[in-house]
């Protein structure tokens, strides 16, 4: 899975006054929580770009102090005023701890409905999972191909045996629908196939005789 490597030094000061200077100087806060200790660092803002503007899912590599932390990201926060990044948390991977993430949801294949006119339509595009860190990958897939018109794929479908998914199974993730034209296609059918045995049993209707003519 792709690592996004990080550089930054130990934050010593902290309070808002220290946090204004940080951010003026180009700098972003951050937390490394879940292993041994908590480390707070800062690092450039153009060093976030990669991990926080981003849908897919990677792991961390931060360096400070001359230690090397692997992280996955948990919270982001931005300023209300200027929409800026202002500080990021992380959590270290530690072996045979396990983690909670967000993975991304990848759907394969082509869907039987969609064959058939309809459209698909992506309701999550995203899975809350809890794992051990040497299971996490880049995204979950979800094969769609046999998928149907008016079905239904449900958090519940999705199969992964190194995973507890932790969102609620009955939740649909993707669907086939029925387009407009497919409907007013499927309502003109039966208008149609109800004028064709009338049709018919028209033309098999005796022919009515001609009144005889008076003598």
């Amino acid at each position: 899975m792709k690592t996004i490597t990080i550089e930054g030094q130990l934050r010593t000061e902290t309070g808002k006054k220290a946090t204004r200077q940080l951010r003026s100087q180009g700098l972003v806060p951050g937390v490394i929580y879940g292993g041994t200790q908590e480390v707070a660092f800062t690092a450039p803002v153009l060093a976030f770009k990669p991990i926080v503007y981003t849908p897919d899912f990677q792991f961390a590599e931060i360096k400070v102090d001359g230690k090397s932390y692997k992280c996955i990201m948990k919270d982001l926060q931005f300023d209300k005023v200027s929409d800026s990044l202002s500080h990021v948390d992380f959590l270290e991977m530690v072996q045979d701890r396990p983690v909670i993430a967000t993975i991304p949801i990848k759907f394969t294949g082509v869907s039987i409905g969609v064959k058939d006119g309809g459209r698909l339509i992506t309701k999550v595009k995203s899975l809350k999972v809890k794992s051990l860190p040497q299971h996490l990958k880049e995204n979950i897939e979800v094969d769609i191909t046999n998928l149907e018109l008016n079905g239904n794929i449900r958090v519940e479908d999705v199969k992964e045996p190194d995973y507890e998914i932790l969102n609620s199974p009955r939740i649909p993730i993707a669907s086939v629908v029925m387009t407009r034209q497919l409907k007013q296609e499927e309502a003109a059918a039966p208008a149609a196939g109800a004028k064709a045995p009338a049709a018919a049993a028209a033309a098999k209707a005796p022919a009515a005789k001609a009144p005889a003519a008076k003598k």
